[in-house]
């Protein structure tokens, strides 16, 4: 099925719950609680807050699961602490060795320091500076830091290599029964708090270790919720896969959500989530960086781009929650502040309120300024490169334009043509584009 937002083609894909053979130990609800036990007084229980913005905008009554409070502000820590407190004294007597684009590596930087335990922790060089300095906080002298490629899986290759050659014990991200355990107190403390009955229930897929653990509690505690996961647009590993029938690796994935940024999903996740999830939407990074300015604007939520990747969502099933109770879960909050004006950027032009062109001025005097006159009164000039070239006709220049509303848009390409102004739209033409802006 396929919904039309704002220009853009969601993709929304329903799953039966078919039955399908599994290698792999599953994660029980028995474990679970075990791990919560394990994680007592490690971790935050994190609350649950009903949210007036949102649940007027939508009309229905939503919750916001604030794992963005956490001990190192996300999920992550239930996960890595629940692994290592899982293996022998033997095995911590030596190095743990992890990837992550971020928040995992917090979790075991935590652990590793909680246990005293020396770990060595391998993140993508792309990772945003404010989690690379948090691991170094969380761990302290018991972890050391090797930054390696550019994305997630990069790092996840040159950890293998470590751990081949220092028999370390590797604690992945997502793709191990006790992470997935771990992860899975995050849907005990959901049941347990909430005291309404829950009809969605949404959360981020990255390679799945979340969606898996609250699946697997919510499955056997409250089976006529409708557990929907999310993924961004520009990465959509989980639903790919179950898609085609099989994991897949996917060649290029967008990282600016980089929470949910793998290119591979995990085995054993996918044949959890596979099972368990009734939807999978993927929302679009534009629409991400929205809700993250809604959370900060409406509600003071710092939340990164995998944790406002729920709420995004939110806009794709609006019609089928209505009147409904609606979960959903901020995964996260380490929002780096460097990425703010890129956030506003891609919000912006998500939402048709910044236009890229290219405009061919006529080499001579007042050219432009009869552009200016061609422009609406709130339409405002918020980018200008210009270099006169030798040409004796023409000069180029890129001229970034700012709308108050999407519906000035039209109104001002009319005046420009009706005007014979020369120009360029770039914003449809992403090679292009990528590189002038």
């Amino acid at each position: 099925m396929h919904t039309k937002i704002q220009g853009f083609t969601i993709f929304v894909k329903l799953f039966s719950l078919n039955p399908m053979s599994t290698a792999h130990p599953l994660p029980t609800l028995d474990n679970i609680f075990l791990a919560a036990e394990r994680l007592r007084g490690v971790i935050n229980h994190t609350p649950i807050f009903y949210n007036a913005h949102l649940s007027e905008q939508y009309g229905a009554n939503v919750y916001l699961k604030r794992e963005d409070l956490q001990t190192v502000r996300s999920y992550k820590i239930r996960g890595a602490y629940n692994k290592m407190a899982s293996l022998t004294p033997e095995a911590l007597a030596g190095w743990i060795v992890c990837a992550s684009a971020g928040n995992h590596a917090q979790g075991v930087a935590y652990a590793c320091r909680k246990m005293q335990v020396k770990g060595a922790i391998f993140m993508p060089t792309t990772t945003p500076a404010q989690k690379v300095k948090q691991v170094r906080l969380f761990g302290q002298e018991w972890i050391e830091i090797h930054l390696v490629g550019d994305t997630y899986d990069d790092a996840y290759h040159a950890s293998m290599a470590y751990r081949d050659s220092t028999n370390a014990v590797f604690v992945h991200p997502f793709d191990d029964l006790q992470v997935i355990e771990g992860q899975g107190t995050v849907g005990l403390e959901i049941f347990k708090d909430a005291d309404f009955k829950i009809d969605y229930l949404l959360m981020a897929i990255g390679g799945g270790g979340l969606a898996s653990g609250i699946s697997t509690v919510f499955k056997q505690l409250s089976p006529k919720t409708q557990l929907i996961g999310v993924e961004p647009e520009g990465s959509p590993t989980m639903h790919k896969s179950i898609q085609e029938g099989h994991v897949v690796t996917l060649d290029n994935i967008d990282k600016f959500v980089d929470g949910a940024a793998v290119r591979r999903a995990g085995d054993l996740t996918f044949d959890i989530c596979s099972k368990s999830l009734n939807q999978i939407l993927l929302v679009p990074e534009g629409k991400v960086c929205s809700s993250i300015l809604q959370l900060y604007n409406e509600e003071a939520i710092v939340a990164e781009p995998a944790g406002a990747l729920t709420v995004s969502a939110l806009d794709l099933i609006r019609e089928d929650i209505k009147g409904k109770n609606v979960v959903v879960l901020i995964s996260g909050g380490n929002n780096d502040i460097t990425r703010t004006e890129e956030i506003k950027e891609r919000s912006l032009l998500y939402e048709g309120l910044k236009h890229y062109f290219i405009i061919r001025f006529p080499q001579r005097s007042g050219a432009f300024r009869e552009f200016l006159n061609v422009l609406g009164p709130n339409d405002d000039i918020a980018r200008f490169e210009y270099v006169k070239k030798t040409n004796r006709e023409q000069g180029p220049a890129l001229v970034g334009i700012e709308l108050k509303s999407r519906e000035d848009f039209a109104p001002l390409i009319e005046r420009m043509d009706a005007n014979r102004v020369v120009y360029e739209y770039l914003n449809d033409q992403p090679d292009l584009f990528q590189f002038m802006v």
